[in-house]
């Protein structure tokens, strides 16, 4: 596994490069050579922010910490994705079984238990207005919600704006 290191408002030193290859070192057996690792270190808000992107062809891998101390964010994002590997194991070696991405032989189990299987709870249907992003915003927060799924006008695609926790907003956009 590659690791491709950005930072944003922050100095990387070379001690701290060296501390994240060797954290996430122990993820190097769960995947191939050719899969990257995007990690992004940042400061916002005097707050350390760590956020770790893994694609393993279409399967995505993120997890993220903010915290006042970078090194323990590292370690509690590199857990994280172990975590998941190891939570999902099986689902992913159905998905998984014709590549060579991931390597599932090093990955541990764990006793899979009925809350592990996701349940959908509740299921709503609603007619999907055009309107400008703008508009559905202005729903979203009518409503209270933290997302709204619309009919773009701009786009003539289904769109979703979101709040995002820095208090802005977000737009995601469908292809096909």
């Amino acid at each position: 596994m590659k690791l491709v290191i950005t930072s944003k408002n922050l100095n990387a030193s070379d001690h701290l490069r060296d501390t994240i290859e060797s954290k996430f070192a122990k993820l190097n057996k769960y995947f191939s050579k050719d899969i990257e690792a995007h990690i992004i270190l940042s400061l916002e808000k005097n707050r350390q922010r760590i956020e770790a992107t893994i694609n393993a062809n279409g399967t995505i891998f993120r997890a993220e910490n903010t915290s006042n101390d970078i090194y323990g964010g590292i370690d509690i994002v590199a857990d994280k994705l172990a975590g998941q590997m190891s939570k999902y194991k099986s689902k992913l070696i159905k998905k998984h079984k014709d590549t060579k991405a991931i390597v599932f032989e090093d990955v541990p189990d764990i006793p899979e238990t009925e809350s592990d299987e996701p349940k959908i709870e509740r299921r709503k249907k609603f007619e999907l207005l055009p309107m400008m992003p703008e508009e559905a915003i202005m729903q979203m927060e009518l409503l209270g919600h933290q997302f709204f799924v619309f009919l773009n006008m701009e786009t003539n695609s289904i769109g979703v704006v979101y709040s995002r926790n820095d208090g802005g907003y977000g737009l995601l956009e469908t292809e096909i």
